[in-house]
């Protein structure tokens, strides 16, 4: 049987994690794939709370990343990075829009409303193109907050670079899915070609578990299997329903309150969106649906208030807090909520066994903003973390500080070359980042 496999059911096609058992005589056995991803949060970040004291390993975690200390030996804080790009040369105001644009671009956005968009391949897609025809999708684009592609949304900026950080081409975006429920369908209930128009409609109406359509296929499986893989099917399994019933439950929640609340399939809790969101792309890297993958927390200049951390404020007016120490301490507890999420993503990446490791082990994960400084719009010494091991090329669990007005796009250069894809240069680069192993 092939090791890529699947469950079949009435009109449902549901990828499974590889299975050693499944190796067929021949195939490269304990090969095990490096995942990239990049989480974008908004609005840079209070520095002060954010930065280390000390560099390397002995570093003391400052008040912003604290809740990533159960997972500090697989973080790097990154500090020193800069996205030039992101600076006006001369097309005046509109940096967050530029600072999305940027981000993984390292590209300058041409200042336009109208449809001559224009930046530059994002690093996501610059891999995506090269190895995405190993795996059902080329890439995931995952977010909370529902965008445009078209319209005036910074200062003369089109909303497409506010509201996307992932590039196919230097024209075309690729828009993040915000719906839990869509994004799990996409992913886990992938239709399958023979499904008639009537059985779609018996699913859709039934609202049963996809679970309960592959699970006679998942019986027959099980004896083929080894102990090992046993357990991990049944496991697989049951964090496929417990995020199917989460994603019930956030919508049920969404339908009590009144119409036009929330754009419909988004969840009315922000911080049970966050984790549903990084829950999908956990299962997503766990059965090499994909390899590559973006996550847009929250788009840059949003407004969003966070009560349930005590801020009723919103972000981006928190943001330009002209040094109002009341105003900092707020920007510091939405920073610190994000890294909250994050940590549980990291949690849960590190919980699912790969081969002699862990996914996380096997993975690449920047986290960080295109902004450092809300109040100056600085885009250098920009809030950059690199999570993972990078299937064993990286030396985490440290703070490397690294010369000033570093190009981001070094760092994009030496992932690249570990997910396999070699370019001498990439944006604005001046070189690869040759800090990230010790």
């Amino acid at each position: 049987m092939p090791r890529r496999t699947f469950l079949r059911g009435l009109g449902t096609l549901m990828a499974l994690p590889p299975l050693e058992s499944l190796v067929r005589a021949g195939d490269p056995a304990g090969v095990i794939p490096t995942r990239m991803a990049f989480v974008y949060v908004p609005n840079g970040a209070n520095m002060a709370d954010w930065t280390p004291t000390d560099t390397g390993s002995a570093y003391r975690m400052p008040y912003i990343l604290e809740p990533l200390e159960e997972v500090r030996s697989d973080v790097m804080v990154l500090t020193g990075l800069t996205h030039d790009k992101g600076r006006p040369h001369g097309d005046g105001a509109g940096d967050h829009a530029r600072a999305s644009a940027s981000y993984l671009t390292a590209t300058q956005a041409r200042k336009t409303s109208g449809v001559d968009i224009r930046v530059g391949v994002s690093v996501d897609q610059v891999v995506a193109q090269k190895v995405g025809d190993r795996t059902p999708f080329r890439s995931l684009e995952l977010g909370c907050d529902r965008g445009q592609s078209s319209g005036s949304c910074d200062s003369g900026y089109s909303c497409a670079y506010q509201y996307n950080i992932s590039w196919r081409t230097p024209t075309a975006p690729m828009p993040p899915e915000t719906s839990p429920r869509l994004a799990f369908e996409r992913l886990f209930a992938s239709a399958d070609p023979s499904e008639t128009a009537e059985q779609r409609e018996l699913r859709r109406v039934r609202r049963r578990s996809i679970l309960d359509f592959v699970l006679e296929d998942a019986r027959q499986l099980e004896p083929k299997l080894g102990r090992t893989d046993q357990r991990k099917l049944d496991e697989y399994l049951s964090s496929v329903r417990d995020l199917e019933r989460r994603i019930e439950g956030a919508e049920k929640v969404a339908a009590e309150l009144p119409p036009d609340t929330f754009p419909k399939g988004t969840p009315a809790d922000y911080p049970t969106h966050v984790r549903l969101m990084y829950d999908l792309l956990v299962l997503a890297f766990q059965t090499d649906t994909t390899r590559v993958a973006t996550y847009i927390a929250a788009h840059d200049g949003s407004n969003r208030p966070y009560p349930f951390v005590g801020v009723t404020d919103g972000h981006h007016d928190l943001s330009h807090h002209g040094h109002d120490p009341e105003k900092k301490k707020k920007i510091a507890r939405i920073n610190r909520f994000h890294s909250e999420q994050f940590a549980y993503f990291l949690r849960k990446m590190r919980e699912v066994r790969e081969g002699g490791g862990t996914l996380l082990d096997h993975s690449m994960i920047v986290y960080g903003s295109g902004l450092a400084d809300g109040n100056a719009h600085a885009h250098d010494n920009l809030p950059i973390l690199l999570c993972g091991q990078g299937g064993g090329s990286l030396s985490s669990g440290r703070h490397v500080r690294v010369p000033k007005e570093t190009p981001m796009a070094n760092l994009f250069l030496e992932m690249m070359d570990r997910m396999g894809v070699r370019q001498e240069r990439f944006g604005d680069s001046t070189g690869r980042l040759s800090l990230l192993t010790t």
